[in-house]
């Protein structure tokens, strides 16, 4: 077996679970190896394995999709390049193949001849493990089952060259890492600073699950379908009523545009300051990632609105290509205005300018859609639609005569009120 420390784009750190095994691969090929020696170590790292698959969703060969695990996730020189691409030409190929020849070997480890050369029976165990039925919090279902398939993927491969097509393949359709794996991502601050964290609890949301809106719905798309494809795109402002589907839309478009190479990334007023260090972790992927910013206004005294002028328009470093910033907000202009703001005040002698540059910020959303309140018409429309897709079943006349009670004490019209009403009525039965 060939030794893991002469893998060179893979390096694998800061894994004990790797390395323990590694070893206890290595003693289990000794003529008569240490068993007592060895015992505790593989007890020790049994129990962190089945910590990971428990928390991850796993199952089957455990040592084999612990591996799928760490390949998938290895962001390298060859891993990102082939991302969202597939197959690249160059030499890296040749250390890719030298990588996979060495991981081939270690997935084919036998670990019923390890378990019984250590006399430790619960070695061979993790062969064909069982998940519990509450599955994993880290990794949504979607992601764990492209996991698993991929393990599988590389038992079967019969060379090096195969192994490395299946992971290459992989590359190509889901991406690698963190980035990959995953729809969207939030920004969280810890000790180390801002970090990008995956979300996994995403609403599977689609463009056709909102009813109406076909105009707003239709620039929305092609805006961001020239994004994925690589030619200009604008920023998106979605103003309009509150409740009218505006963070419906931009859901709706990430998870139809997901397996184009598009992610999104939530960012909320007060994390402006950190759209520098964002921008900075994004721009030599190969990914498109929509900056998400839901609900965005500004009050007369807020300033973080500058941050944003600034990496929209106006900085030294030019905005990368493969980011764009979508945006909702219930104001056409962002920063709400006041009276006093168009009158002249003596303690300010540039007080017009400063109003410009408040209003200002909207001119810089290349796109701007428009969500009105449906009219009754169509707010009956909708509560038909919605009813429908919920298999609610109920005389038409009897089901908008009680939303029409609905919406007069529940805020009026709008497509937020009216599945808030079906959900009343499934709730109820």
């Amino acid at each position: 077996m060939s030794s893991a420390e002469e893998l060179i784009l893979y390096q694998i750190k800061k894994e004990p679970v790797f390395w323990n095994f590694i070893r206890i691969f290595q003693e289990s090929q000794k003529e008569k190896p240490p068993r007592e020696k060895i015992r505790a170590l593989c007890y020790e790292t049994l129990h962190k394995l089945i910590e990971l698959t428990a928390s991850h969703g796993l199952e089957g060969n455990l040592w084999h999709t612990y591996l799928t695990y760490l390949i998938v996730n290895h962001e390298n020189a060859y891993s990102i390049a082939c991302e969202i691409r597939g197959q690249v030409e160059g030499s890296i190929n040749a250390f890719a193949l030298h990588d996979f020849t060495i991981l081939k070997e270690l997935f084919d480890v036998d670990l019923g001849r390890a378990s019984e050369k250590l006399n430790i029976p619960l070695l061979k165990e993790i062969k064909d493990y069982e998940r519990a039925a509450s599955g994993g919090k880290v990794f949504n279902t979607r992601i764990r089952d492209r996991i698993l398939g991929l393990s599988v993927k590389l038992k079967e491969a019969a060379s090096p060259e195969e192994f490395q097509q299946a992971v290459t393949e992989f590359y190509k359709d889901f991406g690698v890492g963190m980035l990959g794996l995953h729809k969207a991502f939030r920004i969280l601050h810890k000790n180390a600073g801002p970090q990008i964290e995956p979300i996994t609890n995403i609403a599977h949301v689609h463009l056709d699950d909102l009813v109406g809106y076909e105009i707003a719905k239709a620039k929305l798309i092609e805006n961001t379908e020239a994004f994925v494809k690589g030619k200009k795109a604008n920023n998106c402002l979605l103003y309009g009523d509150a409740g009218t589907g505006k963070s419906t839309s931009i859901k709706a478009i990430m998870n139809q545009y997901y397996h184009q190479g598009l992610r999104m990334i939530e960012v909320y007023k007060h994390q402006f300051q950190d759209l520098n260090f964002l921008i900075a972790q994004l721009k030599n992927r190969n990914y498109r990632f929509i900056i998400y910013m839901d609900d965005l206004s500004f009050e007369e005294f807020e300033i973080e609105y500058k941050y944003l002028k600034a990496v929209i328009e106006g900085g030294l470093e030019k905005k990368p290509d493969n980011i764009l910033i979508y945006a909702t907000s219930n104001r056409r202009h962002l920063v709400r205005e006041k009276f006093s703001d168009k009158e002249e005040q003596e303690d300010d002698l540039h007080r017009n300018d400063t109003v410009q540059e408040k209003l200002s910020l909207v001119g810089r959303f290349g796109v701007t859609i428009y969500y009105g309140a449906p009219t009754p018409a169509e707010f009956k429309e909708i509560v038909v639609s919605l009813a429908e897709k919920a298999g609610i079943v109920m005389p038409k006349e009897q089901l908008l005569a009680q939303a029409n009670q609905w919406e007069l004490s529940h805020g009026g019209l709008s497509g937020r009120t009216a599945q808030q009403f079906i959900d009343h009525l499934l709730g109820r039965d």
